[in-house]
């Protein structure tokens, strides 16, 4: 992802979440932020940041952080006041801190965000179709172990190859996933959104075997053809032994917003971003290269019908 302005590095946010003090003082017209690290979230809230900024006249301090615990750490300590795209599959400190998953309300979630995600293991179609495929039967996990020696690589010694979730925070739990459906894989993550997509890329231009995690809605999807291996079905009792379910992703932050900046609670409120409309801008960010404050600005520019109907009244 690409970022200009308005950045706090990765160092400064472990002084975020231990609830010490920003470098600048809060004040009425000022919104901390954080910055999600994949692409969907981020072009998500920086759709809100300019809202909120260019139409309403407060100050967003955009923060980035890895998401997942430390978000909410942030929001519970006063040093976020809004973030988004929460994914459930990959909260699971969100049974402790939002309310609507049985946590103690110090979270709040304000809003559906739009955006129902997919999640899953995927392979290349020519792995799995057409005269010469290698793996043809390689439908569903219970399939995975018989074609395990196809993903094999040096890295991986003697078992099959899995590129898991790239970023630890997300909490995806595909070695524990692994053991516990006795597959004979070693998972790799590849520690960004970026690397992982490249690796997937790269594999496929060469044709090689490889089965990885990705999630819909995303670019990839139209870039590589793939197709998913089937998980058992989701179940809270045996996760991670099953796969994950379609996450209704919503936007959350301070319990307070609502009562110190109503007009900005309300905009999130109203908020919708829809997986059609969101891919687009994924696509002009990471395949185009384009900076992800002008997509936002050349998306608004092309759709104040949808953005101005968010404003409160």
């Amino acid at each position: 992802m690409k970022f200009k302005k308005h950045i706090i590095s990765a160092a400064t946010t472990s002084t975020l979440v231990l609830g010490l003090s920003l470098t600048a003082p809060a004040s009425a017209g000022l919104l901390k932020a954080a910055v999600a690290d994949w692409t969907g979230g981020a072009v998500m809230c920086e759709i809100i940041h300019q809202i909120v900024e260019n139409e309403m006249g407060h100050k967003v301090k955009r923060i980035v952080m890895p998401s997942g615990p430390n978000v909410q750490a942030g929001i519970r300590a006063g040093d976020i006041d809004y973030a988004c795209e929460n994914w459930p599959s990959y909260n699971a400190n969100n049974a402790t801190n939002i309310k609507e998953y049985g946590g103690d309300g110090s979270v709040a979630k304000l809003a559906d965000s739009g955006v129902v995600g997919v999640s899953g293991y995927y392979v290349p179609r020519y792995m799995v179709e057409g005269a010469d495929a290698p793996a043809p039967e390689l439908k569903t996990w219970e399939n995975m172990n018989q074609y395990a020696d196809l993903f094999k690589t040096l890295e991986s010694g003697d078992k099959g190859r899995l590129i898991g979730c790239p970023v630890a925070a997300w909490e995806c739990a595909d070695t524990e996933r692994a053991e516990k459906l006795g597959l004979n894989y070693a998972v790799t993550e590849l520690g960004s959104e970026a690397a992982h997509w490249a690796e997937m890329q790269a594999a496929f231009k060469r044709k090689e075997a490889f089965i990885a995690y990705a999630w819909e809605p995303h670019w990839i999807h139209a870039a590589l053809d793939l197709v998913p291996v089937e998980l058992p079905p989701h179940s809270d009792t045996d996760w991670p032994a099953t796969g994950w379910a379609n996450d209704v992703t919503f936007n959350y932050g301070s319990p307070k917003l609502a009562e110190e900046n109503p007009e900005v609670a309300e905009l999130i409120s109203n908020f919708r971003l829809t997986n059609d409309m969101q891919a687009p801008l994924i696509l002009a960010v990471d395949v185009d290269g384009k900076d992800v404050e002008d997509v936002v600005v050349e998306w608004m520019a092309a759709n104040e019908d949808t953005w101005k109907a968010w404003l409160p009244k």
